[in-house]
């Protein structure tokens, strides 16, 4: 059974695969963001984040498979 998360600052909830692929890469920590709590976090844009996403999935990041 797969775990559901939620976004420790807005409450959203599931986050997707994505979401909890980039907490893990980025953060290594046990609190999970959503994309857009997570971009405000690191202080940049949720388009940032989604092409950090992709760059990671192109270099077969087990995290995003």
């Amino acid at each position: 059974m797969r775990r559901i998360y939620t976004c420790f600052s807005c409450g959203k909830t599931p986050l997707s695969k994505d979401e909890i692929g980039i907490n893990k890469k980025l953060l290594d920590a046990d609190n999970f963001y959503c994309l857009e709590c997570l971009a405000e976090y690191l202080e940049t844009d949720i388009e940032s984040m989604k092409e950090k996403i992709e760059e990671f999935k192109e270099q077969g990041c087990q995290l995003f498979s």
